[in-house]
This record gives C-alpha cells, sequence and structure tokens, in this order.
C-alpha cells in the first residue's frame, strides 16, 4: 500500500472515529430533514439528500504538520457545508482552528488562526456569506487526542465546524 494510500485511509478511519464520537446537539449539528424550519430541505451535493447529509456530518479538517491547506479529502465535505449555508442564510458557524503540542503558544495559536481562515476562504469561495462565519483559535489548548505521537498529533492538527445557529 503506497504511502498516499494510507494516509487516505488513515485520514478516513479518524473522520469516522471523530464523527461517531461527536455531539449530536442541535447546536453542533446542522438539522435533518424533519420537514419543518431550518432543516435541510433541498439536496446539497449530488442530488442525493442522504449522501448530503453525511457529507453535512463532517466536520473536521485535517490538515498537515506545520500547514494551513485545505487538503483534497476534506474538499467535498467543506463543498457540501458552502452550499448549506448558501441555502440557509441565518445559519451560523464557529470555525475552530486547533494545533498539535509541538511549536511555542503563540505560534500554534497563530496556526490554528491561519487554518481556521483557510476553512473560511474555501467556504465563501464556494457560496458561504461571510457574515455567517466566525474564526477562532484554540491552538494547542483543546486537543482531540491526548497523546504524544504522530498518531494524536495528527488528530489534533485541524479545523472544526461548529454550528452556532440555523435559518428559522
Amino acid at each position: 500500500m503506497s504511502i498516499f494510500n494510507r494516509g487516505h485511509l488513515f485520514a478516513l478511519i479518524a473522520a469516522v472515529a471523530i464523527t461517531g464520537c461527536s455531539s449530536t446537539s442541535e447546536e453542533t449539528q446542522p438539522a435533518a430533514n424533519t420537514g419543518g424550519g431550518g432543516a435541510v430541505s433541498q439536496p446539497v451535493a449530488d442530488g442525493n439528500t442522504s449522501a448530503a447529509n453525511n457529507l453535512l456530518s463532517q466536520k473536521v479538517v485535517y490538515f498537515d504538520f506545520d500547514k494551513a491547506a485545505i487538503r483534497p479529502d476534506s474538499e467535498e465535505a467543506l463543498r457540501a457545508h458552502a452550499a448549506f449555508l448558501a441555502s440557509k442564510a441565518g445559519a451560523k458557524v464557529r470555525v475552530e482552528g486547533h494545533a498539535d503540542e509541538r511549536g511555542t503558544r503563540e505560534y500554534n495559536m497563530a496556526l490554528g488562526e491561519r487554518r481556521a481562515k483557510a476553512i473560511v476562504t474555501f467556504l465563501t469561495a464556494n457560496g458561504a456569506n461571510a457574515g455567517q462565519l466566525e474564526v477562532v483559535s484554540y491552538g494547542e489548548e483543546r486537543p482531540a487526542v491526548d497523546g504524544h505521537d504522530e498518531g494524536s498529533w495528527s488528530q489534533n492538527r485541524r479545523g472544526e465546524l461548529v454550528y452556532t445557529a440555523e435559518a428559522p
């Protein structure tokens, strides 16, 4: 198995593990199609509502070491979030940037901010309104995984989309 394929496999496993452990409160999840206000009422990605909802459930974007560039494995989910935001003017998202424990606190705060801003730039370039988005950096202060190895660090180098309001 090539390094490229192992990297994608690891990212997929990490995304599934984190998604399975994520909060399901209304504050952090886009609404499901329930027929009421604030619901995802239209297919977002390819015309398949369940596929779009699956993409919307992916709220963590992983980054490479010391980088703030959006990886190709996150683009489809981010496009789905951008389409959701474009269709729901009342939806709001806090984009939280994180870093692993390596580096100084100040450096990691700046890196977390660059990562969050990279996500915001991608979302706005794909249809989201900048007024719907807020940037916050936590640097290394809120690790997703405790540990001092590459496996832990790779899960802590992330940006998270936290929905704070949805269309009425």
